[in-house]
């Protein structure tokens, strides 16, 4: 399978890309096209209701296992590993031993912030996904996960999903860069250009 990655986007090592569950992929388009059907699926789940019987409110959404389990419902279809944390180190978070640890501290952080609204519900969510794009648990996959649960975290309290400047950000595009470049100044704890892309 011939992989050319878009600026900003995490290098699958040899075992992880042998881990494609579709054989007949041979190439990012067909790959890219390949995931969006999969990530449509998990959000039927995740937003449609399915989801009510195990995970049913905010504090359950907050959780390693919802995480984990969000993952594999948006890449279950396309990676073997899909809903378990990567292993290798990679261009971008934290060591893989500690992947689990900054995942609770993150979960209880936006607990507290929403119980005492620290910040604007907004700002919750995006700095939610900020940071989990930051420590990247999985090997492939978290810049949708992150917008995904960001977006099911304002759904829950109940107000309207971001729109993400209302682009596909998995490719190469002026919206994507302007994604990546507030998710650097968020790095940098300027959270205003990601505030203001989120709503764009």
């Amino acid at each position: 399978m011939q992989l050319d990655y878009p600026e900003g986007a995490t290098p699958l090592d040899p075992d992880e890309a042998a881990g494609l569950k579709p054989k007949h992929i041979i190439n990012h388009g067909q790959l890219n096209e390949w995931e969006l059907a999969n990530v449509l699926q998990g959000e039927r789940w995740a937003f449609g209701g399915t989801r009510k019987r195990k995970f049913s409110n905010v504090d359950d959404l907050l959780s390693l296992d919802f995480i984990r389990e969000l993952h594999k419902r948006l890449f279950g279809e396309t990676w073997r590993w899909a809903g378990s944390f990567r292993s290798t180190e990679k261009n971008i978070g934290v060591d893989p031993a500690k992947i689990a640890s900054n995942l609770n501290d993150l979960c209880e952080d936006a607990k507290t912030q929403l119980a005492y609204s620290s910040y604007p519900l907004d700002e919750i969510a995006a700095r939610l996904s900020h940071r989990l794009v930051s420590i990247h648990p999985f090997a492939n996959g978290n810049g949708r996960l992150s917008r995904t649960y960001a977006d099911l975290i304002l759904v829950e309290c109940g107000t309207a999903r971001f729109t993400w400047g209302a682009a596909n950000l998995t490719t190469e595009s002026r919206a994507r860069a302007t994604y990546l470049a507030a998710l650097r100044a968020a790095d940098a704890r300027n959270y205003r250009p990601l505030l203001q892309f989120v709503r764009s």
